[in-house]
């Protein structure tokens, strides 16, 4: 079988059983190895489940995945671009193995789905990253979560739906595929073009998503990413909410909101093709491919990932195969002059064309500027300045991070008086020997618990920024894949700025009170920073202190004034 070719409308593989065969098989997998899902996990099993990953059955397999790695076909040659695998840690692989069925469970442990494991494998991650995404770069968050935070170990097989994930929000607007398709037939829309997004919407993608409307002379449907995009991104809620606003702007019955449950990679190219099978199996014609689809921006070298038109021509590639039709995006602008948006290329030499870049609407957004109303709705700015405070109304974390005895709880400790003397916010100081007795107290001090300990810093941290307070850490923190994703965990809900105290190891040991580095050297303390484990020194850190050459207090003062600068204090 060598082409993905169902005609509109044709036969999904939904995996789940009938209700007796669910029940026999929620009996047996009281007895069956359990795994509980991660976000993105959750997401594509959901998916499959659904149909909307058609023609899956299930994870892929190894003899699969590897086609589908090299070159974007399943063995049997089916078009399929991006590899759905589960990931799972070597302690659970261990006890598991083909011909075993395993329990697919959601963090508070439903039994979603059970998985007849076929296959079990450690892939070279590095070759795969290099295959899908294009690139090793650890900047490329797809390449991250693939290097940082799947599991070392892959099991592939059957899917045998229980029962969907249950979510609270949204409820009317999350559709499977064979309920999107059955009121797409009885609306009478025999042609529907999709838009994929994962931002807010503003008034110019109203007019390009309109215009493809009427150009393809084909209903509308906005089909938001509502699963795990890129980190940082506006969160789903908000955006869900600008959505329904924007709706208002299309004629009646011409255009449908739904939301996708999808885990996004962020791999360009090949992701346009993804979407698009995925919306075709939602029912949809034509898909709109915009300029960078699905591209995670830039890499370490402040290069794109991908070029601005590569998804466009792979897309085109295939177009035929996919059996939907691309629209491609017209970048949109807006002229004074005329009043109107129009694509870029009907732009007359006379005409004024006015800009707002992304980066500008956030930066007016964070400084609780005037944005105007050619470049978004009043109702949508509303909403995001409702989401995103201004940054003197924000909670942010000043997370410290350096050697043992560099002086980060010394620092720290001044910043909070200085804090709580300014009294904008309430301030919490995480310490990390506090922390380690109050909250990690049964952990040890190996790589393993040592980041555990960390992500729970970063939790609570997340915590107090979320609820606009100030959270101050100050663990040693050493390895920057864990510093990062405490980042990660916190930016999207507040300020981020982390300080690496510089001291140098020499200084370190001779303020040592407690003689650590002298039982380090002497062998009696196994695995201590700076001396028989590493400290991977911050490429990135907004603030770097050496305290030999700064007070406490004068180190605490510079950090005031870089927070007054960035706007979190006033």
């Amino acid at each position: 079988m060598g082409a993905f070719k169902e005609p509109h409308g044709g036969r999904l593989k939904e995996l789940y059983l009938n209700e007796a065969q669910a029940d026999q098989e929620k009996a047996k997998a009281t007895d069956y190895p359990s795994w509980d899902l991660t976000q993105r996990q959750q997401c594509d099993l959901d998916l499959l489940m659904n149909g909307a990953f058609s023609p899956l059955e299930g994870f892929l397999g190894q003899e699969d995945y590897e086609s589908v790695c090299e070159r974007m076909r399943l063995a049997d040659g089916v078009l399929w671009p991006m590899p759905i695998t589960l990931d799972v840690s070597e302690a659970f692989a261990e006890g598991v193995g083909p011909g075993d069925r395993i329990a697919l469970r959601d963090p508070e442990g439903v039994l979603l789905a059970t998985l007849e494991v076929t296959d079990l494998w450690r892939p070279d991650k590095s070759q795969e990253a290099e295959k899908v995404f294009g690139t090793t770069d650890l900047r490329h968050p797809g390449v991250d979560y693939l290097m940082n935070r799947a599991g070392p170990v892959y099991l592939g097989g059957r899917v045998h739906g229980i029962e969907p994930p249950t979510y609270y929000d949204f409820k009317l607007l999350r559709d499977t595929p064979s309920e999107l398709r059955g009121r797409f037939r009885k609306l009478g829309w025999r042609k529907v073009v999709a838009f994929q997004t994962r931002n807010p919407l503003h008034r110019a993608h109203q007019e390009l998503t309109f215009r493809a409307a009427r150009e393809t002379e084909a209903n509308l449907l906005i089909h938001p990413v509502v699963g795990m995009t890129k980190p940082g991104d506006v969160d789903h809620f908000t955006r869900v909410r600008c959505y329904e606003h924007v709706l208002e702007q299309y004629p009646d019955q011409t255009t449908q909101l739904s939301l996708l449950n999808l885990a996004m990679r962020m791999a360009g190219p090949r992701e346009a093709m993804w979407h698009a099978i995925i919306r075709k199996n939602y029912g949809c014609t034509h898909f709109i491919v915009g300029r960078d689809h699905a591209g995670p921006g830039v890499d370490s070298n402040g290069e794109p990932f991908y070029g601005p038109y590569d998804a466009q021509d792979l897309f085109r590639e295939h177009e035929e195969e996919l059996d939907i039709t691309m629209v491609p995006f017209r970048n949109m602008v807006y002229l004074e002059n005329r009043a109107e948006y129009v694509p870029e290329d009907d732009v007359d030499p006379g005409d004024s064309v006015l800009n707002l870049s992304g980066t500008e609407f956030r930066r007016r957004l964070h400084e609780g500027l005037d944005i105007p109303e050619w470049f978004s709705y009043p109702k949508v700015v509303e909403e995001l300045r409702r989401a995103h405070p201004p940054r003197h109304e924000q909670g942010f974390t000043v997370f410290f991070t350096g050697l043992s005895g560099s002086g980060k709880s010394t620092i720290a400790n001044a910043l909070l008086v200085k804090l709580l003397e300014d009294g904008s916010r309430p301030v919490t100081l995480l310490d990390g020997d506090v922390v380690r007795k109050n909250l990690s107290s049964e952990l040890t001090f190996s790589k393993e618990h040592r980041d555990l300990n960390i992500q729970r810093i970063g939790f609570v941290a997340s915590e107090i920024t979320k609820n606009g307070g100030i959270a101050i850490c100050a663990p040693i923190a050493p390895y920057a894949a864990t510093r990062r994703q405490v980042r990660e965990t916190i930016s999207p809900v507040g300020g981020f700025i982390e300080i690496f105290v510089s001291t140098p190891i020499e200084i370190c040991e001779q303020r040592d009170r407690k003689g650590l580095y002298a039982k380090a050297r002497a062998g009696l303390i196994k695995g201590f920073t700076g001396i028989d484990d590493p400290y991977e020194v911050p490429e990135n850190a907004e603030i770097v202190i050496n305290t030999t050459e700064l007070t406490p207090d004068l180190a605490a003062h510079r950090i005031l004034i870089t927070l007054e600068k960035l706007g979190y204090v006033k």
